[in-house]
């Protein structure tokens, strides 16, 4: 029990503090865990965080399930996971009450006309990170660009992602019978792991969401915006308040859940997004080597990741094309790429914030 208590500690402490995204929560979380309490080995600690790219969810909440798993086994798994999600699901849900009840007035639309150009500046801050680290040859390249290309003709994203997986899958098979001059047979398998709409589709989200967690904003696109239950205007704004809030952005279901269906809509949301990962890490944590060390699943993981960053951009494009609309918007977005380029260990809230006051000047002019 005293273990348990320490692990809701440490990890509601970094709940109300993690801002940054998932590598900035990885590094605190490596400082709390590693360096002060010798919880896990650097080594072990990197393990983890490698099979987190393997499987569905949001990566730095993951990686707080495996070390509350280290720590607790399943007990500490889910410890440390709820302490972790908790401050920022509150704090969200409020903000999607705030929202609801005050989002048309004329104040409150100031300032979310400044954060919007702010988000996507962020956003892209995030795809240019991740594909510096996904794009590691030609065949990526190529795989990104017609992802790309896909998500911008209107395919489901989620599709999209999976046959790239696939064909990544098959040209890996492709490859090595070329290099031992044999021919196999390949068959690719692959295991995925208000009211109850709302439930099944941030279910479904949180089964099949590979990477950051920003690429949540491209399943929610196509899951919601594209069939009309709720605007791409109403999803920016939650992007806004996602990066507003500490802890996982994947924090935004709750908002979106609280529109949809008020707060039994965003329970529903945020159990639906989150439970995936609760089941899968402890179902994989025993079995990292083994994962890690296989070859498919790495060259899969790879088309998957330069998918991701894709349909990221590709997103950021349509997003842009709605929230830049004038000299005002131009300039907060120009800035806020300055800054997010530039100054990269600025907080992205402060950004956010910035971009926010901002707008409420410049709507004064």
């Amino acid at each position: 029990m005293q273990k348990i208590k320490e692990i809701v500690a440490v990890f509601f402490k970094l709940g109300c503090v993690a801002f940054g995204g998932p590598a900035a929560h990885i590094a605190m979380m490596q400082d709390e865990i590693i360096d002060k309490r010798k919880w896990l080995s650097q080594e072990h600690f990197l393990d983890l965080m490698g099979v987190t790219n393997l499987i569905p969810g949001p990566n730095s909440t993951e990686m707080t399930m495996h070390c509350g798993y280290e720590r607790g086994g399943w007990a500490g798994l889910f410890a440390a996971g709820f302490s972790f999600i908790l401050p920022a699901v509150v704090i969200t849900t409020i903000l999607a009450w705030v929202y609801v009840e005050y989002g048309d007035l004329p104040q409150v639309e100031q300032f979310i006309y400044g954060i919007k150009p702010a988000v996507i500046a962020i956003i892209l801050s995030a795809a240019y990170k991740l594909g510096k680290k996904a794009l590691k040859n030609v065949e990526l390249a190529c795989f990104g660009i017609l992802v790309m290309i896909a998500a911008l003709m209107g395919y489901n994203e989620i599709l999209v992602m999976f046959a790239c997986g696939i064909l990544a899958g098959i040209w890996f098979f492709i490859k090595k019978a070329f290099r031992t001059n044999q021919v196999q047979s390949v068959a690719p398998v692959f295991l995925l792991v208000g009211n109850l709409k709302i439930f099944l589709i941030f279910l479904k989200v949180g089964a099949i969401l590979y990477g950051s967690g920003y690429v949540l904003f491209a399943f929610l696109d196509a899951e919601l915006v594209s069939t009309g239950l709720l605007s791409r205007t109403e999803l920016i704004d939650a992007v806004a308040v996602g990066q507003m809030t500490p802890g996982p952005v994947l924090s935004t279901a709750s908002f979106i859940g609280y529109q949809l269906g008020g707060l039994k809509g965003a329970i529903l949301a945020t159990v639906g997004i989150f439970l995936p990962s609760f089941l899968l890490v402890g179902l994989v944590n025993p079995l990292v080597q083994k994962i890690r060390k296989s070859a498919l699943l790495s060259a899969i993981l790879d088309a998957i990741n330069i998918a991701a960053v894709a349909i990221i951009l590709a997103v950021c494009f349509e997003m842009g094309r709605e929230a830049i609309v004038d000299w005002r918007t131009i300039l907060i977005a120009i800035l806020s790429l300055i800054v997010v380029f530039r100054f990269k260990k600025i907080n992205s809230a402060f950004t956010v914030l910035g971009g926010a006051l901002l707008g409420f000047v410049l709507s004064l002019i």
